[in-house]
């Protein structure tokens, strides 16, 4: 199993306070940029289990775990198969594609947001998609779909969502969570890498016979550090610190476990 890094959740679970997160936490960092002060709902993802198969289903900003998860249940790492989607980012990384090993093109858009996208219709193999989906994780958003067999599969819309004006209360979890679903088959090693992957900090907690769990995350920013000597507006939201809470729950088949986190980001 490739050595990967976690998803950035994960990670802000197991380190909440960062410590220049512009400059060292980038793949955290920027999942933040968009947040002002106030109360705002994060991705959700919902894990569901049969005798034979796991299907995971997640908000955008969960795309890279389930690529990730059922990625790393194929057995055979060399053997080539076609994956179909889309990379969305912010700067040009034409050389990072290159040093890859990979000919996609990287489009920049002529709209007000700034970004680069290139369309995706490649064949590749376990190995290299892993490194990808890790080498992206700080720069890009990577949609990807492929389909090995029912049981070995990720379908990813090709347009990241608006992001939820809605209150927490009034979220609608199960349209959400329609962005990125992947299938995998239910084997013991396979539920505790994606455990491991998706709920470190719940883990310990799940009943061994639990059918459905579905994990929230939402944000309380209550302060924002504006970065000095930038006068560039963009520059200044990217740049800034954000500073509250995180709050993660966890319901289990109808029951709830939630925990909260003292976030600097």
């Amino acid at each position: 199993m490739v050595d990967l890094k976690m998803h950035f959740l994960s990670d802000l679970v197991k380190k909440p306070i960062l410590e220049d997160p512009f400059e060292q936490h980038l793949n955290i960092h920027r999942h933040f940029y968009r947040y002002s002060k106030g109360v705002f709902i994060g991705p959700a993802l919902k894990i569901s289990k049969t005798k034979a198969k796991i299907t995971m289903k997640g908000a955008h900003e969960y795309e890279d775990l389930i690529l990730e998860t059922v990625a790393n249940t194929i057995s055979n790492s060399q053997e080539n198969f076609e994956i179909k989607g889309k990379l969305i980012t912010s700067s040009d990384i034409t050389n990072l594609i290159s040093e890859l090993g990979l000919n996609w093109v990287l489009k920049k858009s002529t709209g007000k947001t700034k970004n680069y996208k290139a369309d995706i219709v490649d064949q590749i193999n376990k190995d290299l998609l892993l490194q990808i989906v890790d080498a992206f994780r700080e720069k890009c958003y990577l949609l990807l779909s492929y389909n090995r067999n029912a049981n070995c599969k990720v379908t990813t819309k090709k347009n990241i969502p608006q992001p939820s004006k809605r209150k927490v209360e009034d979220d609608d979890v199960s349209k959400r969570i329609q962005f990125c679903i992947g299938m995998l088959n239910n084997t013991d090693v396979n539920l505790e890498m994606m455990l491991d992957l998706a709920v470190p900090d719940f883990k310990s907690e799940l009943p061994n016979n639990w059918k459905s769990l579905t994990i929230l995350n939402n944000y309380h920013i209550d302060q924002i550090v504006i970065p000095t000597n930038i006068k560039d507006s963009r520059l200044v939201r990217i740049m800034a610190i954000r500073k509250g809470k995180m709050i993660r729950s966890v319901e289990i088949d109808g029951d709830l476990i939630e925990k909260q986190y003292s976030i600097v980001v």
